[in-house]
């Protein structure tokens, strides 16, 4: 009887279904929203913005191939100039004044405190609210003629009614000083990685005498230089990427005299104002190759001061 059982199986066996799911079906299955979002939402239009950023388009007569006009004219254009040299000020001033703040917080919640979770939350609060309207509707109030920051400055002595956001040497300060509130997320990505660094170290490092400066230096920056890496990248990524503020706080003109004319600001202008759609394009693919430039100058740089557990 066993061996005419063992022969039904292996029959059972040869006659399974052959169209039941596979793992590689059902893996492509739950990856198919993604793979069609990312073909249909991201690579197609960039394969079509690099097409268009080789011709004349407005978006209402048919595109004419022009070569590399756009790309020349860019040479010859003051405003682009000027935007991609706000856009690297803002860049080089407000990341690290980010990640030192985003740092000496992380380090300062990380020794422990009563409502740790309460000040966490609070700190990351800024992180998703800064890039919204409301907040830099918010933030050029504050930074106006009658704007709370002059009455804070009043409290001091120093009696002012300059508009901060108006001044061109002060409204770039003004949205670089919204960037730095924003470390809540940079923050958050540090205090986990200084819960990751065991606590023997610094007994250690206490045992033979170093002070917490000295601790600070030999092992916390060696040891989160992976975390610092991360965020520095991320970092100035998402500065290039900066647009509402600015649209907001100069009412889209990038104003006053140009100086919070950022590089997206002055490419949404081309494309969406003055419907120069394909020397927009090439504004963006040239943003591309910047950014792509920079974050592979900080890779390059990155073996001389990050430091990984092999």
């Amino acid at each position: 009887m066993s061996s005419f059982s063992e022969f039904g199986s292996l029959v059972k066996k040869r006659h399974k279904p052959k169209d039941k799911p596979t793992d590689t079906k059902v893996a492509l299955g739950f990856l198919a929203p993604w793979l069609i979002g990312a073909l249909f939402l991201s690579l197609i239009p960039m394969v079509d913005s690099l097409v268009i950023s080789f011709t004349k388009y407005n978006m209402i007569k048919p595109p004419q191939f022009v070569g590399l006009m756009n790309y020349r004219h860019m040479l010859a254009d003051p405003r682009f100039i000027n935007s991609l040299t706000v856009t690297l000020i803002y860049v080089v001033i407000s990341v690290p004044l980010q990640l030192v703040a985003a740092l000496a917080l992380a380090v300062l919640l990380d020794r422990g405190m009563r409502g740790l979770a309460f000040y966490r939350s609070a700190f990351y609060l800024p992180s998703m609210l800064g890039g919204s309207v409301a907040v830099a509707v918010l933030w050029k109030m504050v930074f106006g003629s009658d704007g709370l920051f002059n009455a804070l400055l009043g409290l001091l002595g120093i009696d002012t009614s300059m508009s901060w956001i108006a001044n061109p040497d002060t409204a770039n300060w003004t949205l670089i000083a919204l960037h730095v509130w924003q470390f809540g997320s940079p923050m958050v990505i540090f205090l986990a990685g200084l819960r990751q660094i065991p606590r023997e170290l610094y007994e250690a490092a206490s045992v033979d005498g170093a002070g917490k400066w000295r601790q600070f230096r030999s092992i916390t920056l060696p040891m989160l230089s992976p975390i610092i890496f991360f965020n520095l990248v991320m970092s100035v990524i998402n500065s290039f990427q900066t647009f509402t503020q600015a649209y907001v706080v100069s009412g889209g003109t990038g104003g006053p005299s140009d100086s919070t004319l950022f590089y997206t600001l002055y490419l949404y202008q081309q494309g969406f104002a003055s419907l120069r759609m394909g020397y927009a394009s090439a504004l963006a693919w040239i943003m591309v190759l910047i950014v792509a430039a920079l974050t592979g100058i900080n890779f390059a740089l990155s073996k001389f001061w990050v430091h990984y557990d092999d």
